[in-house]
């Protein structure tokens, strides 16, 4: 049966079993200006996998994430964004609901407002949703 036949509730539950087997890999970059600490690069990506692990039903040990620092000279922002401003790409395989999705960017902004004290406005996130086609995990083709 082909993913966009199926029922939400069955999508849910194939999500939840992938999951659990390790199919289900969110991989995660992070895009900041250089000159963070390394505690605070590794606070960020454990907001971000907290918010991924509560909306999306990830694995705690399913983490493929990674920062890039840009000299701050390099990387240009709207006017009223701070040193904290991040860009977080997220790319995950398709199926989640827009409710899902909602859930992971609000989560993830509060988590690192919370946590950080980032504000939400310095926080832009991005949803990339390859075909399975697309993924080529262990030398074998997903889709």
């Amino acid at each position: 049966m082909k993913l966009l036949e199926m029922q939400q509730p069955d999508i849910v539950r194939l999500i939840q079993e992938l999951s659990l087997k390790g199919e289900i890999v969110p991989l995660v970059k992070v895009e900041m200006k250089k000159g963070k600490s390394a505690e605070f690069k590794k606070s960020v990506l454990e907001c971000i996998h907290e918010g991924l692990m509560a909306s999306l039903a990830i694995e705690d040990w399913d983490r493929f994430q990674r920062i890039v620092e840009i000299e701050p000279s390099d990387f240009e922002t709207a006017p009223g964004k701070t040193e904290n401003f991040m860009i977080i790409e997220l790319t995950i395989f398709p199926g989640r609901t827009k409710e899902q999705k909602k859930n992971a960017i609000e989560m993830i902004t509060t988590n690192l407002n919370k946590t950080l004290g980032i504000e939400p406005t310095d926080v832009f996130i991005v949803m990339n949703e390859p075909p399975l086609e697309n993924w080529g995990m262990g030398g074998k083709q997903k889709g």
